[in-house]
């Protein structure tokens, strides 16, 4: 049996798209695959408010908890190379996509409507969801978003087909074309 590749990352990996994409899932399963951290911004903001982000967004609103995501990315980017997982509103604002472009790579998620609607359907974790039509908020949200994600650097096809592992192997294949993010060692 053939050792599995090895792999220096050079640059953060900024995982971004939609609630539901598999940020957190597939972030995980390939840094664990990288041998590097992973870095969750909506779990560091969490852990500094000692709040869920639903209880912020309700307490302070969505202007100041997108203040201290940015502050939370930038400080992430700054530590030790890993893959990062951010919020699915955080790569909207441009000072966030600038600070991931200058000091990371973006790789966007690309999944479907229904694909996300039914990930993301059962869950009461999701504030922006909490409304008397859910399915039409996230499809708001994903037609607005949708020019924001396009700017990724690279992007990743989700499918409901995919199992975290496959994609991982998907979003290692995609970083594979970039020289100055990922190099192989073996």
């Amino acid at each position: 049996m053939a050792a599995p590749e090895q792999f220096r990352l050079k640059k953060t990996v900024v995982l971004v798209g939609m609630m539901g994409a598999g940020k957190t899932a597939v972030g995980k399963a390939l840094a664990g695959r990288l041998a590097v951290p992973f870095l969750d911004s909506d779990a560091e903001i969490e852990r500094a408010a000692n709040m869920t982000i639903a209880e912020i967004f309700e307490r302070d609103g969505e202007a100041f908890f997108r203040d201290r995501e940015t502050q939370v990315i930038d400080r992430l980017l700054e530590g030790e190379r890993g893959i990062l997982s951010t919020g699915g509103g955080a790569f909207l604002t441009e000072r966030n996509r600038r600070l991931i472009s200058e000091k990371g790579v973006s790789v966007w998620l690309k999944a479907d409507l229904g694909l996300l609607w039914n990930r993301v359907k059962h869950k009461d974790t999701r504030p922006l969801l909490r409304t008397p039509d859910p399915y039409s908020t996230l499809s708001a949200l994903y037609d607005a978003r949708l020019p924001y994600y396009r700017q990724a650097d690279l992007a990743v096809e989700a499918r409901p087909d995919y199992s975290i592992d496959r994609m991982a192997d998907k979003v290692l294949d995609a970083l594979t074309t970039r020289k100055d993010v990922l190099e192989r060692l073996t």
